[in-house]
Parts: C-alpha cells; sequence; structure tokens
C-alpha cells in the first residue's frame, strides 16, 4: 500500500510545477447518506481557483435524492446555486453569472471484466442572471480499481472521463470537460481523489475553460 501512496503523493507537486501554464484548483466535498437500498441523499459543494489556490471565482452548493431502479441504473433530481466570479483576482465583482440551477439525470453503470463503465445523462434547467438557458450533459467514464482489498473493497482506483455539454441554442456545443484522476479509500465511508481536469470552454462566459487540479474527500453514509 505505501507504494501506492508514494504515487499519489507524487503527482502533487509534478501538478505544482505545471503552474507556468497557469493551473487552477478545483476543489470538491461530498456527503451521500444511503436511506435503504433504493433511495439515497446527497449534497456537494465545490471551490474553484484560476491560478493554482489564487483567484477564486467560482463556488457552488447543491443537494438532492437518487433512485436505484436497479442495479446499474439510477434515476436523480438535483437543485443548486452556482455562482462565476470576473477573472484577475478573488472574488472580483460584478460575477459573470449569479445561477439557480434543476437537474434531472440518469446513470448506467456496466462492467466490463475488471473495468467499471459509467454513461450518466443530465438536463439542466438553469436561472440565470442572462435569462433562462436550458442545457444537456453527457459523460462517459471507465474506472479500474487495484491494490490490496480494504474492508470488501479496493483500495485504490484510476479513472478516466470525458463530458460533453450541449444547448438548443447556437451554436449549440459549450464545453467539453476531461478528467484523469486517481482516487484512495480511506474507509468504508470515505475516499479521497486527486486528479488532472482540462475544461475547454466555447463562446460561453459563465465559467473560463482552464487546466486544473481536482481534489475531492467523498464521504458515503448508510442507515443501520
Amino acid at each position: 500500500m505505501l507504494k501506492y501512496l508514494g504515487v499519489l503523493l507524487t503527482f502533487l507537486p509534478l501538478l505544482i510545477q505545471a503552474q507556468s501554464f497557469d493551473l487552477g484548483s478545483w476543489n470538491i466535498l461530498n456527503l451521500k447518506w444511503n436511506v435503504d437500498s433504493k433511495w439515497s441523499l446527497f449534497t456537494e459543494t465545490q471551490l474553484r481557483s484560476l491560478k493554482f489556490y489564487h483567484h477564486f471565482h467560482y463556488y457552488e452548493y447543491k443537494g438532492g435524492i437518487n433512485y436505484r431502479i436497479e442495479k446499474g441504473l439510477t434515476v436523480s433530481i438535483g437543485a443548486g446555486s452556482y455562482q462565476t466570479y470576473k477573472e484577475g483576482g478573488n472574488f472580483v465583482l460584478p460575477k459573470n453569472n449569479d445561477e439557480f440551477r434543476i437537474w434531472p439525470q440518469l446513470i448506467l453503470v456496466q462492467s466490463v471484466g475488471p473495468l467499471k463503465v459509467e454513461q450518466r445523462y443530465r438536463m439542466e434547467f438553469r436561472f440565470t442572471s442572462q435569462g433562462y438557458r436550458n442545457r444537456y450533459r453527457y459523460r462517459m467514464g471507465l474506472s479500474y480499481p487495484f491494490g490490496k482489498n480494504k474492508n470488501g473493497t479496493q483500495a485504490f482506483q484510476i479513472s478516466g472521463s470525458n463530458e460533453i455539454f450541449f444547448t438548443d441554442r447556437e451554436p449549440y456545443f459549450e464545453r467539453n470537460r476531461l478528467l484523469f484522476a486517481l482516487s484512495y479509500r480511506l474507509s468504508r465511508a470515505s475516499m479521497f481523489q486527486m486528479g488532472y481536469l482540462h475544461q475547454f470552454d466555447y463562446k460561453i462566459n459563465d465559467e473560463t475553460g482552464r487546466d486544473f487540479l481536482q481534489c475531492g474527500y467523498y464521504v458515503e453514509l448508510f442507515r443501520k
């Protein structure tokens, strides 16, 4: 296990060295509570910066409900607040976007040998400071667990995903988001993830596409 932790720790300084191309930070705190085998509740907050833990420009908080229809098929409904500030410093006013969002989604998960294939479909109803908008998102991801079993699960997971964003207005294509990450399960109830995320935006101003170091802490609780 120590050698895998070494890989995880050496990943950070390599990304820090990449600050020459303005590596930003993308921070996630996620909490999920499993009510039973079908229903669960979740909440999440995010904080992002355009430089390495400097020039903070974005935060969001959201929550919702999941319903597991059957193994590998889950539907959700969520809502939240999404706030984007101008570039050039920490939370520079005026804001680029002040948004409330409602979003239903569908997640399909399949196993191909040791690989897990996840597809996520999400529709967003967006009430923004520039008016009402619709948006459609599709994400496909692959993950591979490895390492010594711990509490019935494997300690490490490497993953990659790509997500595309579309609208019903010209130019229709808005954004592409690519992520490569390494996760470590601290316990049955918690996991830490660190990765590299590249975001490309096309003619939109509610958020700026850049390169980010993503750090996430995920907690999953189970009803007794």
